[in-house]
C-alpha cells in the first residue's frame, strides 16, 4: 500500500474517532460556523445526519467513476443543492447522533476497505464533477470523503467548546 493510501486511511481513522466521541456526547446547541467556501450554517442534527449519508454516496460515486474504466471522464457527483441530499439532512435531523454515528461507521468502514483494496491503476482513473472539474480518485476520496468528515468533525468540536 502507497503511502498516500496510508495517509488517507490514518486520517479516516482519526476522523472517526473524533466523530464517535462526539456522538458519544449530550448533544449540542446552536448553528455551525459556515463550511468552507460556504454559508450553510447548521444544528448539530443537521451535521449528524449528513454524515450519516454522505460517504457511502461518495464511495457509490468513486466505484461508478472506476467501473467507467480510462477514456473520458465520467460525470460524478453532485452540489449542495441536490435534492437528494437536503431531504436526507431534513429526515434524519432529529435522530439520535449515535444512531447515524453508528450509520456513518459502517460507511467510513467500507470506504477504508475500499481504499485497501483499490489497485493502483485505479487510483489514475478521472471523473468529471459538475463544478470542480476533473478529479482523479484520490481526489475524490481525500476531499469528499476524508476531508469533508474533518470539515464536520471540526463543526462538532466548535460547537462542543461553546458550551
Amino acid at each position: 500500500m502507497s503511502a498516500d493510501v496510508e495517509s488517507l486511511l490514518a486520517r479516516l481513522v482519526e476522523a472517526a474517532r473524533r466523530l464517535e466521541a462526539h456522538a458519544a456526547s449530550p448533544a449540542y446547541a446552536g448553528l455551525t460556523d459556515p463550511d468552507p467556501d460556504g454559508t450553510e450554517r447548521w444544528e448539530a442534527g443537521q451535521v449528524w445526519a449528513h454524515l450519516a449519508e454522505f460517504p457511502a454516496y461518495w464511495l457509490e460515486q468513486a466505484r461508478g467513476v472506476i467501473a467507467a474504466g480510462p477514456g473520458s471522464p465520467v460525470p460524478f457527483g453532485r452540489t449542495k443543492t441536490d435534492p437528494g441530499r437536503l431531504a436526507a439532512i431534513e429526515r434524519e435531523r432529529r435522530t439520535a447522533p449515535s444512531d447515524l454515528f453508528k450509520r456513518a461507521r459502517g460507511d467510513i468502514d467500507d470506504v477504508a476497505n475500499f481504499l485497501r483494496a483499490l489497485p493502483a491503476v485505479a487510483w489514475e482513473l478521472v471523473g468529471e464533477h459538475p463544478t470542480l472539474g476533473p478529479m482523479r480518485i484520490d481526489q475524490i476520496v481525500e476531499r469528499f470523503v476524508v476531508a469533508h468528515l474533518e470539515e464536520h468533525a471540526d463543526q462538532l468540536d466548535l460547537l462542543a467548546s461553546r458550551h
